[in-house]
């Protein structure tokens, strides 16, 4: 889009250009001045200031400064959280362990807010209220009448919610997105009712109490709340879930910040500038507490918003996600849009002095407080949720040049993409989340790793939805990457390489071009705005690459240098986004690749001399089974296979059979049982399924050969040709002369009648012919498929609980009755219909 300068704004800060440019509806963007000794990489990321990919260059020399707003503690971090905090050190690592940049980031832990407030006050309550071990019968009675309060509340919201709104406009959108948050509360209600109902059911009063915990809570605060305020309280409650996120970010894997600040550690220096604002003639106070005259501050040549530059007033419901639980009385505001940056305490909330009176920060404030205190009047990055575009960090933005008078406090601002789960935002006030411990529980002994993998496999800034499919795909690429680094440690160990030629061919040529174009591929993917999705396809490239190369014309004599190059860069990159950690190459800690750097394992003598018993023994137990000699080949490689698949798998290591050897590497002993599992179920089903299509088969062909025991002159007596052809006349040979309806038979349905006698003719001479050979035919045919149905229960109950309910149905499927066929030897001579 066409640039237009211009040079009207407030104070910028040095080493930024004066002309700012506008793109789109975004107001004027300085970017830094690169006349300095900036470090520039050809780095263009997302800009949420413009709208648009812009080059990245730090306003001093390699260093960037970054700020990002880290959690509000009032509760166990969830898969959301994972998502900002994991992006955000996947690109801090590539602008420090790949660009070579110096960061310097800052977090902070809102440590007082609404959430926290009310959530440390209403458990306090709610322990209060057990602590009194009150008779079952009272708690039953105040949990209904708190059931039945907050269930009115939800339906008064709901109503709310589908009053008719003007169509068109982002009210309209955002009406829509909360419509459908609110029938998912609806629907957590229902199942909290039935979760309540079966705790009252017992006469445990603390079990109905914490099942109903949430509405019966929300009861006490309403009559109580007020007698909580104690600074202690929501200190502790605080100081809990900080110590939970910063071992949840460690699990991960995510560095720690530079810089970690808390809110209630800054209240006076939220005062101070406070102070500042108001002493700008931009903020005011009314009532006790202080708000951003948003009209004043535009006149003072400032822009707002700079973010959502269309959003110029919040909605309703944006501005009571910004302003919480304090609400403006009648005329105490000058404009509707103007936010709170201190407010006046009420009762049960924690309250610091100030000129204005007992109050505490308002949300936004804290973070243009703690990042102006350690990174001044401009920052390189700010960063968060997308969610916190407008108003928290519109807001910030407003406060902080406010206070600074300057018209750019940030350069670069990076939002992370939002994590759904069921087209929804995942939130704790929906109860559609999975906390971050539980996530790292169901994903295996490599959570951490396979969950950064999921990530990397999709673009930092978009949305993206949590499913097992998402968290498969990172487990399948992961095993992809662990056998590729398996099958490089195998062909490149020892200097068993240096006996063959070294001298590259036609296949190392064309591979090590192939290895120097992925790497200028995932390169330019990088510099793109951290396209990690792109530089791993170019990662997984090289393993496919190596794949090809060791099964083609390179197979016989592979270049172990050029192995290990590729080998090393995938492991550099992998290093670099944080989910390797091998000192040269591999995937993870020594117990998955520990042959692959050519570092030493304690085990590996043992398990080399194991490996090489078991080559030899299934090599004599086939010669044996060539052979014909009785030395038992079958029992001695189901034994291999028992160490292969038992023994070995519970002392972590996996061996691979191979046609040059067995090769072997350390696993999880958890994840091969699986598989070993899966496998076994497969093969059952497998099995199951052939089983039930012989039956199916046989069942065929014993109906089709009890049809041809009826003799030709009996066959219309069958009651299968009743409706067509009267079986009360018929002639010499069995032929019926009338029809169903007792009329005279057409020529047409003579025709049809010899046709069918003719068959049945025969088909009666095979059956005969078949007797004569064998009497027992039908007999022997009834006991083949009554020994199938004997394998078919041997089996369900061997493999039931594992076989599809297809299978299972098709396996007990037999004569209706669930038992094989019981008619006698003799019946074969009988009608179809009567045997």
């Amino acid at each position: 889009p066409p640039l237009v300068f211009w040079a009207m704004a407030p104070a910028l800060a040095s080493g930024l250009c004066s002309n700012g440019a506008c793109r789109g509806t975004h107001p004027a963007w300085f970017a830094p001045d690169r006349s300095g000794d900036q470090r520039v990489t050809g780095l263009r990321v997302y800009n949420s200031l413009t709208g648009e990919k812009e080059l990245f260059v730090p306003r001093e020399g390699n260093r960037v400064t970054w700020y990002t707003c880290g959690p509000t503690v009032y509760d166990v971090c969830h898969m959301g959280h994972a998502r900002a905090y994991l992006t955000m050190d996947i690109i801090r690592r590539i602008l420090e362990d790949y660009l070579g940049y110096e960061v310097f980031l800052q977090v902070n832990v809102t440590d007082i807010d609404d959430k926290i407030i009310k959530r440390a006050r209403l458990n306090r309550l709610l322990d209060d209220f057990i602590a009194q071990n009150l008779p079952v019968d009272e708690v039953r009675a105040q949990v209904e009448a708190a059931m039945a309060a907050f269930e009115g509340k939800l339906k008064e919201k709901l109503l709310l919610l589908e009053r008719p709104i003007a169509a068109g406009g982002r009210e309209e959108d955002e009406r829509t997105e909360l419509l459908k948050q609110h029938l998912q509360k609806m629907s957590n209600f229902a199942a909290l009712r039935s979760a309540v109902t079966q705790a009252s059911a017992t006469p445990d009063g603390e079990a109905l109490a914490r099942a109903a915990a949430e509405p019966l809570s929300e009861a006490l605060d309403r009559e109580r709340g007020a007698s909580v305020t104690d600074h202690s309280i929501f200190d502790a409650h605080a100081r809990r879930f900080e110590a939970s996120w910063m071992e949840d970010m460690e699990a991960l894997g995510v560095k720690p910040p530079d810089a970690l600040t808390r809110v209630t550690e800054y209240v006076p220096e939220i005062v101070s500038f406070i102070e500042g604002i108001v002493a700008r003639g931009l903020a005011y106070e009314s009532a006790g507490s202080i708000y951003m005259d948003l009209a004043a501050f535009r006149r003072a040549g400032h822009a707002y918003p700079k973010l959502q530059p269309t959003k110029g007033v919040a909605t309703a419901a944006e501005m009571e996600e910004s302003e919480g639980s304090h609400t403006a009385g009648v005329g105490e505001k000058k404009g509707a849009g103007d936010f709170a940056l201190w407010k006046t305490s009420k009762a049960g909330e924690p309250a610091w002095a100030s000129p204005w009176g007992e109050g505490r920060p308002g949300w936004h404030i804290e973070c243009s407080v703690m990042a102006s205190e350690l990174l001044g009047d401009n920052m390189d990055v700010h960063a968060g949720g997308v969610d916190l575009q407008f108003p928290h960090h519109d807001n910030e933005l407003c406060q902080a040049e406010a206070f600074h008078g300057c018209g750019q406090w940030v350069n670069y601002f990076f939002h992370f993409g939002h994590l759904h789960i069921k087209g929804l935002k995942m939130a704790k006030s929906l109860k559609n989340f999975i906390t971050i411990r539980q996530a790292l529980s169901n994903a295996g002994r490599h959570a951490a790793r396979r969950i950064r993998l999921m990530f990397l496999l999709q673009p930092w800034d978009k949305s993206i939805d949590y499913s097992d499919q998402t968290l498969d795909e990172a487990k399948n690429k992961e095993k992809t990457l662990v056998n590729f680094f398996a099958e490089v440690a195998l062909r490149v160990k020892g200097n068993g390489w240096l006996g063959k030629p070294t001298k590259p061919g036609p296949a190392e040529m064309e591979f090590a071009a192939s290895l120097a174009a992925r790497q200028a591929r995932a390169h330019a993917a990088l510099l793109d705005n951290f396209n990690t999705p792109g530089a791993m396809e170019e990662l997984l490239g090289i393993v496919a690459d190596t794949h090809r190369y060791l099964h083609g014309p390179g197979a016989a004599r592979p270049d172990a240098l050029l192995l290990k190059k590729g080998a090393a860069y995938v492991t550099r990159m992998l290093r670099v986004f944080g989910v390797s950690t091998q000192p040269e190459f591999g995937l993870g800690d020594d117990s998955e690749t520990a042959a692959i750097s050519g570092g030493a394992d304690a085990a590996a003598p043992v398990v080399d001399a194991l490996a090489a018993f078991r080559d030899a023994v299934r090599a004599g137990a086939r010669a044996a089974a060539v052979g014909g000699s009785d030395a038992g080949p079958a029992d001695l490689l189901g034994l291999c296979d028992r160490l292969r698949d038992s023994t070995l798998v519970d002392l972590g290591i996996r061996l691979e059979d191979r046609p040059d050897g067995a090769v072997w590497r350390r696993d999880d002993p958890a994840e091969m049982r699986a598989e070993i599992e899966a496998k076994a179920a497969a093969a059952a089903e497998a099995a199951a399924s052939k089983l039930a299509r012989k039956m199916e088969a046989k069942r065929a062909e014993i109906a089709k050969e009890r049809e041809a025991a009826v003799p030709p002159s009996e066959l219309f007596l069958q009651p299968r040709h009743a409706a067509k052809f009267s079986p009360s006349a018929l002639d010499a040979e069995g032929k019926p002369t009338l029809g169903g309806d007792g009329e005279p038979l057409s020529k047409a349905a003579k025709k049809e009648v010899d046709k069918l006698y003719a068959r049945q003719a025969k088909e009666h001479e095979k059956h005969l012919a078949k007797l004569g050979k064998n009497p027992r035919t039908l007999q022997e045919m009834e006991e083949g498929l009554a020994a199938m149905y004997t394998e078919g229960r041997e089996m369900l109950a061997a493999h039931g609980a594992g076989l599809t309910p297809e299978t299972k149905a098709a396996l007990l499927e037999q004569n209706g009755d669930g038992h094989p066929d019981p008619a006698p030897a003799d019946a074969r001579d009988a009608p179809a219909e009567a045997v």
